[in-house]
């Protein structure tokens, strides 16, 4: 069977969990660098020759540890490993288990979640993580509580403008939490397991003007110790975590920021780091050549151009499709990514949705694009990359908008690259005129509506181009209200289709999850939300 067959699987057993369950940070104490903090793992062994410190090494700093602030991955990451949530993904899939809580009793309007939450479950700091815990935190991302800078939480618990989304949350005990919906959504039971905006915080963290973003307090496998930025987050086990069958099996987790690929690959076969991503194929040959492993697996996620539809060059289809057709999107792809990224010819993955075969996209026409430029008299535009790797872009942002800039000269346009580390990058797009950027999207659940909804989001975090299409968002509220089966599918066809001729975005790929790490580590796995959970793992000293 290939990796798209399993993941395809996954998928597929993935949608049938749902429809069963339907029926039914920052200064610390310890910020030492990783080699310093037991030569990861390396030195100072627990007994039975099991290290007690297991080293990640990502890109990046995280943007902040309070999944209601953030939207990046390299939060993510970390944060699934200090937060708990109402429900959890299996280990390999999206199917849905449960978390804090057991699976919810669901209303037949499909309108009331009723969850029986775990009796004597702490925080890290002694505080309860009960049923009123979880209400505040859903109820600060509520209208008209949430902030503008809460960017996931109008897309994990919606908002009034579409009538959809949690309408009221209720704690009726300590262990019974009822939260009811506005309008029956398909989607909701896998958003609240999500790693942003559904993780569980200590309201001590946040209330009172306590500093959440730079000091976590969850009830997770693992303890927030400390944030040296721009060096390391680290972390040590909760020797009281209420899940005894999924404690922490090692000590202490250091998630390590080295940004440049080549540096993090060194870090690995030098023995300072345990696990790495962010690999691109140049470097593959180097891990496994050094005797080290590979996690390779098909990617939930797709690398896209978005053009700014509000403003500037490419408000008119016309001049994005002149965009597109001077872009060999197919010959850029082989080029920059080899096997470990496929040609999108959609927002979503084949292998997630085999309906939207039928989608194509903008063919190359360079002879057309160049007439086209000179008709609408464009002759430059501004491009905005970041400048480091992504989970759906291990080459980094700066080599594939040479690449478009390439094509672009081509056609007899200019185009000015701006670049930015990722954490400025973000607030760069939000706040910045452009004419074009470049972002991307790891699915956060497995469901079709956690990438076609961007679209159709009104925070410029999710929908930077600042696509705005009523007909569009129509489909999106009818795609969250239908039950899984072929009439869902078709409203989520006609959303890719919308998509492809219209052009807010340039598709461009679909990454693998790459991650290289020590042979001795046991228990490791790539989640195909992107994000890593480390209470499993372990490493032979």
């Amino acid at each position: 069977m290939t990796m798209a067959d399993i993941s395809r699987r996954r998928f597929v057993q993935a949608m049938g969990a749902i429809s069963a369950t339907s029926a039914f940070a920052l200064a610390g104490c310890n910020s030492q660098r990783a080699s310093e903090a037991g030569d990861s793992g390396n030195e100072g062994s627990s007994e039975g020759g099991v290290a007690d410190t297991i080293t990640f090494a990502q890109g990046a700093d995280p943007r902040g540890l309070d999944p209601a602030y953030v939207d990046d991955g390299e939060s993510a990451k970390i944060m699934c490993n200090i937060y708990d949530t109402l429900l959890n993904y299996d280990t390999e899939s999206c199917d849905i288990v449960p978390g804090l809580a057991d699976l919810p009793e669901i209303s037949d309007d499909g309108l009331t979640y009723t969850f029986k939450l775990h009796e004597g479950v702490k925080f890290h700091d002694g505080t309860d993580c009960n049923a009123e815990a979880v209400k505040k935190n859903i109820d600060r991302q509520l209208e008209p509580n949430r902030t503008a800078d809460m960017p996931y939480a109008g897309f994990v618990y919606g908002a009034e403008d579409t009538n959809n989304g949690v309408a009221s949350v209720e704690a009726t005990d300590d262990t019974t939490l009822v939260i009811t919906l506005r309008a029956a959504s398909t989607a909701f039971i896998k958003n609240i397991a999500m790693a942003l905006a559904a993780p569980v915080v200590a309201p001590s963290a946040y209330e009172n003007g306590a500093n959440s973003i730079e000091n976590p307090i969850g009830s997770g496998p693992y303890k927030f110790v400390s944030w040296e930025k721009g060096q390391n987050v680290v972390l040590e086990a909760n020797e009281d975590y209420w899940d005894t069958e999924n404690a922490p099996k090692t000590k202490n987790v250091i998630f390590r920021f080295i940004a440049e690929n080549s540096s993090r690959v060194t870090a690995l076969t030098n023995g300072e780091v345990d696990i790495i991503d962010g690999i691109d194929a140049s470097v593959v040959p180097t891990i496994t050549d050094a005797g080290f492993s590979l996690f390779e697996e098909d990617g939930m996620n797709i690398n896209y151009l978005a053009f700014r539809n509000d403003s500037g060059q490419f408000t008119t289809v016309e001049a994005r499709r002149a965009f597109c057709q001077a872009v060999n999107v197919e010959e850029m792809v082989q080029s920059l990514y080899g096997d470990y990224a496929g040609v999108a010819t959609s927002v979503m993955p084949l292998w997630m949705a085999p309906y939207d075969e039928a989608v194509t996209q903008t063919a190359y026409d360079p002879e057309a694009a160049k007439a086209a430029f000179e008709e609408l008299g464009i002759t430059e535009v501004s491009l905005y990359t970041y400048s480091n790797v992504r989970p759906y872009n291990s080459i980094g942002g700066t080599a594939l908008a040479e690449a478009i800039q390439g094509y672009l000269q081509e056609v007899g346009v200019t185009v000015n690259i701006s670049q930015y580390d990722w954490t400025t990058y973000q607030t760069k797009v939000e706040t910045d005129s452009f004419d074009c950027c470049l972002y991307g999207w790891v699915g956060d659940n497995g469901d079709p509506d956690n990438f076609m909804n961007l679209l159709a989001d009104s925070n410029v975090s999710m929908n930077v181009g600042r696509y705005d299409n009523d007909e569009y968002k129509a489909l999106i509220q009818q795609g969250l209200a239908t039950e899984e089966g072929e009439e869902r599918d078709n409203i989520y066809l006609q959303c890719e289709q919308m998509v492809a001729d219209q052009m807010p975005w340039m598709v461009i790929s679909h990454s693998k999850n790459l991650a290289g790490y020590n042979p001795n580590v046991q228990g490791f796995y790539y989640h195909p939300t992107g994000v890593v959970h480390l209470q499993g793992v372990t490493k032979t000293a």
